[in-house]
């Protein structure tokens, strides 16, 4: 009995720790595929921390909050109506989240990848700088030789790209 007492004491003490821990709140989730990983699961540790006394109506009313602007306005605005209809039950956040990278296009890794050097630009970068970032998003992507240098230089600035047409011979990997 004593054990069972002491178990008992210890799991609310735990529960009331796990309250105090500082959590870093979700930034704003706008819809965009690079924010998915990062959106959910500062969201699901949040909840996992601060959140797991609540019902998961609370839990999913509080996520909503951090879904807002764009195209996510308009899917927030349909599942708010299909979980008032009943068309649509919650019974875990986790199956929000499921739906979030889903409807959000939460694809494989190599996908990410691909869009990610499809949309990778130097900007005010020094041109090493771009390189090295270009080659972190290059591991895990299906792109070789021709197709990658093509991305590359697509993201080059402007006047770098125009010093490259007029190159004779043209480099044939990222490094030249």
């Amino acid at each position: 009995m004593i054990a069972i007492l002491q178990q008992q004491v210890n799991t609310i003490l735990l529960q009331q720790q796990g309250s105090r821990v500082e959590v870093a709140r979700p930034q704003v989730f706008s819809g965009k595929i690079e924010e998915v990983s990062i959106f959910v699961n500062a969201a699901r540790l949040y909840i996992r921390i601060k959140m797991t006394e609540e019902v998961v109506v609370t839990q999913v009313a509080w996520l909503l909050l951090y879904v807002q602007g764009g195209i996510v306005e308009a899917w927030k605005d349909n599942l708010l109506d299909e979980l008032a209809k009943g068309e649509l039950e919650v019974e875990l956040a986790e199956q929000l989240f499921t739906k979030i990278r889903n409807d959000f296009g939460e694809t494989s890794e190599e996908e990410r990848k691909i869009e990610q050097l499809r949309t990778i630009e130097q900007g005010g970068k020094i041109c090493n700088k771009y390189m090295q970032e270009f080659k972190k998003v290059t591991r895990g992507s299906s792109y070789e030789r021709r197709p990658l240098i093509k991305e590359f230089e697509k993201g080059l600035n402007g006047s770098i790209r125009r010093k490259l047409a007029e190159v004779e011979e043209l480099p044939t990997t990222i490094r030249e």
